[in-house]
This record gives structure tokens, sequence and C-alpha cells, in this order.
């Protein structure tokens, strides 16, 4: 089948491509910015992809040839306050789109909305469920509640609140109850569905075999990790402060942080239906989901993460417009050394962030990351998806890549912090000569004030991160 993929770079789509593609399906993937494919599908054989950002009308030269599309577009964690507006918009030109081609199915992954009072994104949700219904094809329709597996943006969370708190003083929704799903299990039911005609038309609530509040679920994490845990729940947590508790505790945005208290009010239990027998899916348990989780990230084998998504940091357009860093109006430091080992260098700044830190005054970049969350920022506790890779588009604590050439020699980091201006980091390796370079272009007077107050740290930091990079042990 020739089947059309929206969100490519997102969570799930990312691991459905992997699997269709080993299903034989032919795929077309829809993606806004073509700097940003992932290098896991870049290269497939039976795979195109194109350039459409479905806030926008259309595209003149959309495939026409398509059987079956997965609709795997969701604005979580986006700041924009009239996201409800955006969704439906999105769903709109999607739909438009694919009623003019020869599509028979689509499938959609939704949120379960069987709470009275449903939170602002679940209700979104459903609104985009309503619009996609059409005459042309049939929509299937799958609603799950958390989802567990590595690089999901609950199990983070969870994993985040776990690891650092041995007591935890908490808001009173973690009382709420859930029906938390394996992620492998959301991509059996996506892949299951896909051509067959008893589900199309209809709507299934999937999920796990067990109904857990956030309490049990964050209690049961820590058994499988070994840990002894004590939580305190308090009614005096508002939403507010439940939000502001989330964001400084986890790695997760604020944004997302009251997107994610506002749905954790709601409960999110299944209604029974037979879509497990149907699809011949046996959901796993939450402890086991949790245990091949994190199977996943000893091996270094996570395929996708929610912080993967742009919007997880600070802009919301196509890296390639971040690329060319201006040359003008620009506060620089540029520092160069000699190489002995360029691929010992190499490697080493393909390492750089995360658990291995910066290689020099790691404190102070840690100042940096609190004073960062301190002020709405992302902060350093996003670290990276993999310790070793980087493609274009990976966050990398509170820097997102912009260009990641081995070849080339050359990364290119993008500053997402709370800045008065704009920031780059390079690192580029020519004739071996490491080049470190950082760029900042101030905005206001603010923007040059911050510059000269933090110049005196670069003297050392900038000093000191070069020099490990090309220093062997």
């Amino acid at each position: 089948m020739k089947v059309l993929i929206t969100g490519t770079t997102g969570y799930i789509a990312k691991r459905l491509v992997l699997g269709l593609l080993e299903d034989g399906h032919e795929l077309v993937c829809c993606v806004r910015d073509l700097s940003r494919i992932p290098d896991e599908i870049e290269y497939k054989d039976h795979i195109e992809f194109i350039k459409i950002d479905f806030l926008d009308e259309g595209l003149d030269d959309f495939p026409k040839d398509i059987d079956a599309a997965y609709y795997l577009i969701h604005s979580m964690s986006t700041s924009a306050t009239n996201f409800e507006t955006l969704e439906k918009k999105c769903a709109l030109n999607f739909k438009r789109l694919i009623e003019k081609t020869s599509c028979k199915q689509v499938i959609y992954l939704s949120g379960i909305v069987n709470d009275d009072s449903l939170s602002k994104h679940l209700k979104s949700r459903l609104q985009v469920e309503q619009v996609l219904h059409s005459e042309s094809y049939a929509l299937t329709t799958f609603r799950a509640g958390i989802i567990v597996g590595s690089g999901s943006a609950s199990f983070e969370i969870i994993r985040d609140i776990v690891e650092k708190l041995p007591i935890m003083i908490t808001p009173k929704w973690l009382n709420t109850r859930t029906q938390p799903i394996a992620i492998r299990d959301v991509l059996s039911f996506l892949e299951k569905a896909l051509g067959n005609p008893e589900v199309y038309n209809h709507s299934y609530d999937i999920c796990g075999p067990e109904i857990l509040t956030y309490k049990e679920m964050l209690l049961q994490f820590a058994e499988v990790r070994g840990f002894k845990r004590y939580i305190i729940t308090l009614p005096v947590l508002t939403p507010k402060l439940s939000s502001y508790w989330l964001y400084f505790v986890t790695s997760t945005s604020f944004n997302l942080a009251k997107s994610l208290v506002d749905s954790m009010k709601v409960e999110v239990v299944a209604k029974a239906n037979n879509i497990n027998s149907i699809l011949n899916v046996k959901p796993i348990h939450y402890k086991e989901a949790v245990a091949l989780a994190f199977q996943k990230i000893e091996q270094n084998a996570v395929v996708s993460s929610w912080k993967d998504s742009i919007s997880s940091g600070v802009f919301n357009d196509q890296l390639s417009n971040h690329i060319r860093m201006p040359q003008y109006g620009c506060f620089k430091d540029v520092r160069t050394r000699k190489i002995v080992d360029e691929d010992y260098t190499l490697n080493k700044i393909w390492a750089i962030g995360g658990e291995n830190g910066w290689y020099s005054f790691n404190r102070l970049w840690k100042i940096r990351g609190y004073v960062d969350k301190l002020f709405g920022g992302v902060g350093l506790r996003r670290g990276r998806t993999h310790s070793t890779y980087l493609e274009p588009g990976d966050p990398l604590d509170f820097w997102r890549v912009l260009l990641a050439d081995k070849k080339q020699k050359r990364l290119l980091l993008f500053a997402e912090m709370k800045l008065p201006g704009e920031a780059w980091l390079e690192f580029k390796i020519v004739k071996n000569q490491l080049y470190q370079r950082a760029v900042f272009r101030p905005k206001g007077i603010w923007g040059r004030m911050y510059w000269y107050a933090v110049l005196p740290f670069h003297a050392f930091v900038f000093k000191g991160m070069i020099n490990a990079l090309v220093r062997q042990k």
C-alpha cells in the first residue's frame, strides 16, 4: 500500500515509519522542514518526503495515488493560546487534500475522552476527530491515555520525578485514575489497523490491562528502578502551583507542564471494546512497559523522544532559517586549537552535553541551566536523545542542533535558553584545526548588557571547553 504519514519527525510517527517499511509499504512522509528528516529513514528504499505545513492551504503537487494516511499532528507543547483553532485548521487542510486523493482510510491517534469534564487539549483532540470524518474515506480513531515508552513525555517526566525526589510533596491530582499503554502496543494497533475494513469508521479506546492512579504509576516506576519513594499529596497546590512544581522538578517546558496538569485532573479510563481481539493485540502491563523502556535506554536504542519536537523549545519555524549565522551587529567569541587526533576530537564533540557535560566548568553550566529554568526556559534537564549520535532537530540541553555533519566535521547549535537575543555555538574542524565560535546577536540594550555581564565567564568557560576537546588523556 502507498501510505501517507504526517508528523514524521514526531515521537509516534518516527517509530511507526520504521515498522511500516518493514511491512513492505511504500511511504510518503510529510515534513515541515526537509533538513529535519531523521537519518534512520532518510535513505531507506520505498520512501519519499514532501515539504508541507498543514497550517497553510495546501501543496500543488500533493500526491493523488494515496491508499491510506495517518494523522499524527498534535500541539501539546505549543505556546499558542489559540491551539484549538490551529489544530482545527490543520485537520481541515489535511482533510481537503486527502479528499482529492484515492485514499480509502485515515487512521488518527487521539486521546481518551470519556470524562464529563475534559481538558482543553482533550476537547481539541475530540474536535479534530469530528473534523476528520468524511464521506470520501473511512476514519479509524484510536484513543489512548498515558503512553509509556523510552522518550515519551510522560515516561521522561515520571523518570525525572522518581529519580530525583526520594520524598515527594505532590498535588492532589496524583490520585486521578488513568490507564497507561505501552508504546509498542500503540504501534501494534496503528500498524494492524491499516487496510482492515473491520475497523473502518470506528473509534476505539486503547489501553493497558491496569487502571492506576498517577501516584501508583510513580511508585511502580520506582519499584522497577529499585528505589524506595514516599509520596505525600497536598490539596492546597493549585493548578498554577502544580504547573510550576512539574516545570521545576522535570525537564518539561512550562507550556507542556500547564497542559499536562490540565489533563491530569481528568480521569482517563478506557471504555470496554473488542479491538484487542479484532487486531490480535495483547497489551502488556505497566511495569513491563517501564522495564522494556529502560532496556532501550541502556542499549542506546531510543528511536525518538518528545524533546525532538521543535515546539519543546523556543521557536516553531524551520531550523534552516537559523543555519546562516549573522555576520554584522553581533558579539563573537572565536577560538582555535591545533588537533593531534581528529577522530578523537570529533567524537568528543559529538558526545558533548547531556550526561557527559560540557567538559569545562560544568557547575557553571548547571547554574546557567537553573537560571534559565527560573526565567521560564528549558534548562539543562532535557539532556540529549542519544549519547554519541546527533542529527538536525535534536535537543542538546538548552541548545537545538541545527547542523550535524561528521563528514564536513561541523556541528552547529542554536540556543533555546531565555536570552535577550539569539545565540549560536559552532564547532568545525579544518585541516587539523578546531574552530570554536560563539555568536550572539543582541536584542536592544538588554542584549548588550547581557553579553558584557557574561563576558568574564567566557574567558575561562569557552577556553576550558576547547582545550578539553583537543586534549587527550
